[in-house]
Order: C-alpha cells, then sequence, then structure tokens
C-alpha cells in the first residue's frame, strides 16, 4: 500500500458533507459493490474504474480490519480503458482506402468513399475493442483521512478526477480540488482578508516585467494559484536573506533546505523553461540569473525538519501536488501505519503553514516594502550563502 510505506506522490481533496462519523461496514460493503472486476469492458465502455483492495492491481478485498485505520480509508482505485491505439486506427483506415482505390479504373477516391472506409475502420474498431485485448489496467492508491477532511490520490491529474467522481457518487460527498489558490482564498475568508486576496494580480519580481495572467494557470478560473509560484520565490528570498527556520501560524518551527530539484519557466513564454538538478540547485548562478531574467518556479525540491519528523518533497506551486515525498523520524526509527498517516498529515500542515506565512505578508500593508528588497536582492550577486564559502 503506497501511502503507507516508501516514496509518495499525491495531490489532495478536501471532502466535505460526509454523514458519518467514522468508517463502518456499510461503507466498506459500498465500496465492496463497486470494485474493479476482471472481466473484460464492452465496446461501449470505453473507460471503467473501479475500487481495489490495495495490495495489486487484481486484490478485489476491501475490508474494514485491512483498509481502514483509525480513522482513515486506504485503498486504490483501476482505471480499465478499452481503446484502439490511434496508430492502429489510422493504419486501418490507410489499409482501406488502398483497397478501395485498388477497385476503380482511375484510383482516385471519392468522399463517399472516404466515408464507406471510415465506417469500415468504426465497425472493426468495435468489434476489436469488445475482445478486451486493447484493454489497459492502471491502478492508484488513494487515502482518505477523515479526521482532517482530506483525500490523498497518488496518480495522474486525469485518474484523480474519475476517482473524485466515483468517491463523490458512491459516498454522497462533496470533493474539491485543493491549489494554491483554493488554500489561500480558504484561509483569507477565515482571516478577514479575502477583499485583499481578491484585488491581488501576479506580482513584478523584475521591474521592467508586467504580468497580468500567467499562462500556465487557468484563465477561467478565479481561484489565485499564481501565489504558489510567488510563495516558492518569496521562501528562496526568505531562506537566504532572513533565516533557514520559518516559524508557522500555529507558533511551531520548522527548518528547510531547498534541494534536489528546481524547474522554473518565464511568464511571457519568451525564454521557455530551466530545469536544474544539484544537491542545492538555487546556490548555482544560472538559477539566480533565471530568477533576474523574470522566470517563476514551478517546481522546487525541499527538505523539511519539524517536531522530530523530516521530510523530502518536490511542490508543484500552482497544484500544490507534492511528489517524491519521503518521510522519516529524525532519529530513523520506523513507523507505523498510524503513525505514517499522522506524518503524511503533518507534511501538507507544514507546507501549508509556510505558505499561509507567506500569504499573511502578501496581503499586508508592507508588501510593496517587501516586494522591493527582493528586487533589490535579484539584482545582488551571489546569495551570502556561496559569498560566505
Amino acid at each position: 500500500m503506497p501511502f503507507l510505506r516508501g516514496s509518495l506522490s499525491f495531490e489532495r481533496f478536501s471532502v466535505a458533507n460526509f454523514g458519518s462519523d467514522f468508517f463502518d461496514d456499510s461503507h466498506i460493503e459500498a465500496m465492496q459493490r463497486q470494485v474493479a472486476r476482471n472481466v473484460e469492458t464492452t465496446s461501449e465502455e470505453n473507460v471503467h474504474i473501479g475500487f481495489l483492495g490495495g495490495d495489486h492491481l487484481f486484490d478485489q478485498t476491501i475490508e474494514l480490519g485491512k483498509n481502514v485505520i483509525n480513522d482513515a480509508v486506504h485503498a486504490a482505485v483501476r482505471i480499465d480503458t478499452n481503446q484502439i491505439p490511434p496508430a492502429i486506427r489510422n493504419a486501418w483506415l490507410q489499409m482501406e482506402l488502398a483497397g478501395l482505390a485498388k477497385d476503380l479504373p482511375n484510383g482516385k477516391l471519392t468522399k463517399a468513399h472516404r466515408t464507406e472506409a471510415k465506417e469500415a475502420v468504426e465497425a472493426r474498431c468495435l468489434a476489436e475493442a469488445a475482445t478486451g485485448k486493447y484493454r489497459k489496467m492502471a491502478a492508484s492508491a488513494w487515502l482518505w483521512d477523515l479526521r482532517r477532511e482530506t483525500l490523498y490520490f497518488g496518480g495522474s491529474s486525469t485518474a484523480a478526477s474519475l476517482c473524485a467522481d466515483l468517491i463523490e457518487r458512491i459516498f454522497e460527498v462533496e470533493l474539491r480540488r485543493l491549489t494554491a489558490g483554493g488554500i489561500a482564498v480558504d484561509w483569507a475568508k477565515e482571516n478577514g482578508r479575502f477583499e485583499r486576496l481578491d484585488e491581488l494580480m501576479p506580482a513584478g519580481f523584475v521591474e521592467e516585467q508586467t504580468v497580468a495572467q500567467l499562462p500556465w494557470t487557468n484563465e477561467h478560473s478565479r481561484s489565485p494559484d499564481f501565489l504558489g509560484n510567488e510563495f516558492l520565490l518569496w521562501l528562496w528570498w526568505y531562506l537566504d536573506q532572513e533565516s533557514d527556520a520559518l516559524q508557522l501560524p500555529d507558533e511551531s518551527e520548522v527548518t528547510v533546505m531547498l534541494s534536489k530539484t528546481l524547474s522554473l519557466e518565464c511568464p511571457l513564454g519568451e525564454s521557455g523553461k530551466d530545469v536544474i538538478a544539484a544537491e542545492s540547485p538555487v546556490k548555482l548562478p544560472e538559477a539566480r540569473q533565471a530568477l533576474r531574467s523574470g522566470k517563476l518556479p514551478r517546481k522546487m525540491g525541499m527538505t523539511l525538519v519539524r517536531d522530530g519528523l523530516r521530510f523530502e518533497c518536490v511542490l508543484q506551486a500552482e497544484t500544490f501536488a507534492s511528489g517524491g515525498a519521503k518521510i522519516a523520524t529524525t532519529d530513523d526509527e520506523s513507523m507505523d501505519s498510524e503513525e505514517r498517516i499522522a506524518a503524511i498529515g503533518q507534511l501538507t500542515d507544514t507546507i501549508d503553514g509556510m505558505f499561509l506565512r507567506f500569504c499573511e505578508r502578501r496581503t499586508s500593508e508592507a508588501w510593496p516594502q517587501e516586494l522591493e528588497q527582493i528586487r533589490q536582492w535579484l539584482k545582488q550577486g551571489p546569495a551570502k550563502s556561496q559569498r560566505a564559502a
């Protein structure tokens, strides 16, 4: 079960309107009725999704004692796709067209011939798909922490949407993807900062650069996901200029080191992307130069130490998805399943806490002054840590 051991990658959903204070046999039975079956899907069922017990691709056993750990459910979904690959479909079409052309005196195909060929290919696709030989199966793990009202999903964004739809339908709950902007909006509403947050536009960290909309964010969404990119840049500046420790809203402290990987992209779409891999990529001159050219962080590797736990992960700025996350105690003691689930929650709480400290500053009257400090920092030479070295 991936969430209970080893490294993990996941995105998060908030869970609302669950009608129980705990998971019981009725919830397990509801999942069992929607278990992934070892049967061939019909030609009409191009995508089929069902629950798994979580041990392997064909694990159909879902039980209270196995899949419920305190107030959390750990299981998986399997998504079966039953579609003909485009390359094969195209090859069949070319074969049909060649066969029709061979029987024509001049070899020239009309629109009616092409329509006939396409209809023949569609019929063949239906017949071949019905055999099941083109079916592909993929499993993704998920963890629903009832106490935190959070669902962690360890798969692709498309698979996550399918899983969310299934869970909403089976348990009659409402799931909402937790992105940087969504987390910021929730915080702002609770802390009387929503009006300020709602007025924010992307900051110009490079004075000569003005960006009204980041190209990688959803232009139809009012969620300020661009704050995730700004947070990673701000965190880089804070660690370089102020301290390697950050106090969180609950007054605890986390020690932070930016490490392993860094991905940056030009918000104007003019100078492309930079991906830097090193023990400490932010210390390399090309990383600082990328910032000076106006690029913003999209992904950043970090190591976090807090309350006896050490976390490593790569944070995606806009979605706040965590990749390659590793969790360990600072004294390398082993963790049982309950401790592991609590540690996953502490990892996300720590990241959110750092982000909310940034949101406090970003929506404060002091932000213009802090923005100017960051601009001056970008104009400087090597970081303090490099000069000291």
